[in-house]
């Protein structure tokens, strides 16, 4: 009787608490990159499922896109992953001068 010792599948927690493998991760032609996704492959090569080379082919990733990922889930969670995020990090100044619009105030003499 032969056994199947490829049955064991590798598996990592998930950003969600569950777990994960590499049938759980997000298709390879995944346009909509949501947070939980982006998480899940940073989970992922973490854990040993993927490695960085691998997950950047598979996802047609540059290195630097996928550490910009795992660098900001590990700082800010989940909610570091979120396409608007680094405009949350502009200056109090920077929000200021967006929120007051552009426009210069002279004075005529």
């Amino acid at each position: 009787m032969e056994q199947n010792f490829n049955s064991i599948e590798a598996t990592v927690m998930g950003p969600n608490g569950r777990w994960l493998s590499l049938a759980d991760l997000p298709a390879p032609d995944t346009k909509r990159w949501v947070p939980r996704r982006k998480a899940e492959v940073v989970a992922a090569v973490r854990g040993g499922i993927l490695s960085l080379d691998d997950a950047c082919q598979r996802y047609a990733l540059t290195v630097e896109e996928f550490l910009s990922w795992q660098r900001n889930v590990e700082r800010y969670g989940l909610q570091g992953l979120r396409a608007t995020h680094p405009q949350n990090e502009r200056s109090d100044e920077d929000r200021g001068r967006s929120s007051h619009g552009t426009h210069e105030h002279r004075h005529h003499a």
